[in-house]
């Protein structure tokens, strides 16, 4: 026997396996259902009242039916049918059984129990069939695609009882969140009903982050130093300096508050080296998240203690982004630069630098729709970001500067109404002068 067969004669015995457990477990409960394989699927047969246009042959009232519900015979599939039958167990037991489309097979042309590996093959002619395909698009496919494929198994049929326990074993917050958003998108393409998600509760708990302050963030830029010289290569000789880009990629997240992809996606270096470019502005590209921007340096001295106009580094950059047409190829440099972060030993990530930016705009006193605007999203976000990772002693720092500024506010009003008395108490003088003057 070939291997493929062995397998195959293998999986088939633990199936045969399987469906004997769950009639066995259906008869110690004393369902009145049990399962039967009928080629690729699975059926249930039972006795129940008369379908509706049949005749009482027997004077008995009922008949033995087989119910295919177009659940495929495979381990998934078994636990699927087992959970039926008990409901329909329950129905028969209690002599509430009434023959609906579901029982009927009315819904035959469109199956109510599908393989979700099946769903996940056309999702993605499904997905861009109701919306323009481009970077912004795609970045949404992968972000459903990733967690589908991870966690849902290929043959988990499409139902309430059984997406249901898949979320609940994810132990990250996160992770459930996109992997409901997920599946509900998927359903929600082939117009398959997910309201059961909504039984799904997130925690809105965010893990804590790491938010550098500035004499973090410079000292960060020369861990990049301290990699390259330590770091025994044995790659390709062009990629020995790679390092130097990775380290321009940290400065400009810094310096600007980027996104990652900002950076990677068609960087527009001719401007950003322009003698015209008098206000240092780095152009954000329209293909990027938030379509095109000009982003404004916080600290624009910073351009050139992180050298980031250095022509070597961004002809690096250049070479690099050149082939990341794609969100795949984006996504890819995205996450090789959060290996860099993590390789350099900074206990922080690239999106920290930018909630980073967040809070240190605030502390400056940037006006919350400036500050939102350089960053390429809403008010709310940006608020709702340096709120969340406001940390308690950037908080403090917040309240002393705001009473170093009310202090200096009363210092000034008062120093204003001493003045005010000294210019009401010479006008009186004056006029005592004048008035001696006239007299004499």
């Amino acid at each position: 026997m070939t291997p493929r067969k062995i397998e195959q004669n293998h999986y088939t015995e633990k199936i045969h396996q399987a469906l004997t457990q769950a009639n066995e477990r259906l008869k110690q409960t004393n369902t009145k259902v049990q399962i039967l394989q009928q080629g690729k699927c699975l059926q249930l047969r039972a006795t129940l009242p008369l379908k509706p246009g049949h005749q009482d042959k027997k004077g008995t009232g009922t008949k033995q039916y087989k119910i295919s519900l177009g659940i495929p015979a495979n381990l998934e599939g078994i636990k699927t049918a087992e959970q039926e039958a008990n409901e329909l167990g329950r129905l028969i037991s209690r002599q509430i059984f009434v023959w609906n489309d579901k029982y009927l097979g009315k819904q035959a042309g469109k199956p109510k129990y599908q393989q979700i590996g099946e769903l996940i093959a056309n999702f993605e002619s499904k997905y861009f069939e109701a919306r323009k395909r481009d970077r912004k698009s795609e970045s949404t496919f992968i972000n459903y695609l990733t967690p589908l494929k991870k966690y849902f198994p290929r043959d988990l049929i499409i139902s309430e009882v059984n997406i249901i326990p898949v979320l609940k074993s994810i132990d990250s917050e996160s992770s459930k969140r996109a992997a409901k958003q997920a599946i509900s998108a998927l359903l929600t393409a082939f117009e398959i009903n997910s309201e059961f998600l909504q039984k799904i509760k997130i925690s809105e708990q965010k893990k804590p982050r790491h938010i550098p302050n500035d004499s973090q963030i410079v000292s960060g830029y020369y861990k990049f130093n301290e990699y390259a010289e330590n770091k025994k290569y044995s790659g390709k000789p062009q990629d020995v300096d790679n390092w130097l880009m990775w380290r321009f990629c940290y400065g400009m997240i810094a310096v600007f508050g980027l996104r990652p992809q900002e950076i990677i996606i068609n960087p527009d270096i001719n401007w950003w080296l322009s003698s015209t470019n008098i206000h240092n502005t780095w152009k954000v590209d329209q293909d990027c998240k938030t379509s095109s921007r000009e982003c404004l340096p916080l600290y624009p001295e910073w351009i050139e203690l992180f050298d980031l106009k250095n022509p070597r580094y961004l002809q690096m950059l250049q070479t690099y982004s050149a082939d990341k047409t794609t969100q795949v190829k984006v996504k890819s440099a995205v996450k090789s630069l959060g290996r860099f972060f993590h390789k350099v030993g900074l206990n922080f990530v690239a999106y920290d630098l930018r909630h980073a930016w967040a809070i240190r705009a605030h502390l400056m006193g940037i006006p919350i729709k400036a500050a939102a605007d350089n960053l390429g999203h809403s008010v709310q976000i940006h608020t709702q970001t340096y709120q969340r990772w406001f940390s308690l002693d950037n908080r403090k720092k917040a309240i002393d500067e705001a009473r170093f500024k009310q202090s200096k506010i009363e210092q000034l009003e008062a120093r204003i109404l001493q003045l005010e008395l000294e210019n009401e108490k010479l006008k009186i003088e004056l006029e005592r002068h004048h008035l001696r003057a006239i007299h004499l």
